[in-house]
């Protein structure tokens, strides 16, 4: 298995799980916590899906899908368009109250633009510097690793929420 298809099959799970969480969800399943100051669903998957988009674009030097194709308005969230979640209080969780169709066609338009870029790497690439305001600096095979870590996290967070939304 070759480099990409290796990183194609690790965010095509990503995928798979965004789409069970979603699948079939009762619409306020999406804005339920488990208490006042968890995470929901919606800002879950928004949230994992802002992250991927940010990262992978940057990594690529492209337009992040959000503003590219116009999901930050269809979303008409109140934070700035560069906003991804990270640091949200629990006001903030609260105001990702979007449809389950509406976080999967975003993460569906993430996940090709991800998938495109993936399909042209080699392993010299992975070397690559892409960010060095750490130390070490961050290479690209660690940022890519780095996103795959936070997606499966607040994806397993969205079907646990899922899991006590359903036993409640």
């Amino acid at each position: 298995m070759d480099l990409p298809a290796v990183l194609t099959d690790a965010f095509g799970r990503i995928r798979e799980s965004v789409h069970g969480v979603l699948s079939d969800l009762p619409a306020d399943a999406l804005t339920f916590r488990v208490d006042g100051g968890a995470n929901t669903i919606a800002w879950l998957i928004w949230h994992l899906t802002r992250v991927q988009d940010d990262h992978v674009a940057d990594v690529a030097g492209i337009e992040q899908v959000w503003t590219a194709q116009g999901w930050h308005e269809r979303f008409a969230l109140p934070f700035d368009v560069h906003a991804h979640g990270y640091g949200h209080s629990a006001d903030e969780v609260a105001q990702v109250d979007v449809s389950a169709e509406l976080l999967s066609g975003y993460y569906d338009a993430v996940h090709e633009q991800t998938l495109g870029y993936l399909a042209g790497l080699t392993e010299s690439d992975l070397d690559r510097i892409v960010d060095e305001r750490w130390d070490p600096p961050v290479t690209l095979g660690v940022r890519l690793i780095s996103v795959l870590d936070d997606d499966l996290e607040h994806v397993g967070q969205a079907a646990y929420v899922r899991g006590c939304y359903g036993r409640r």
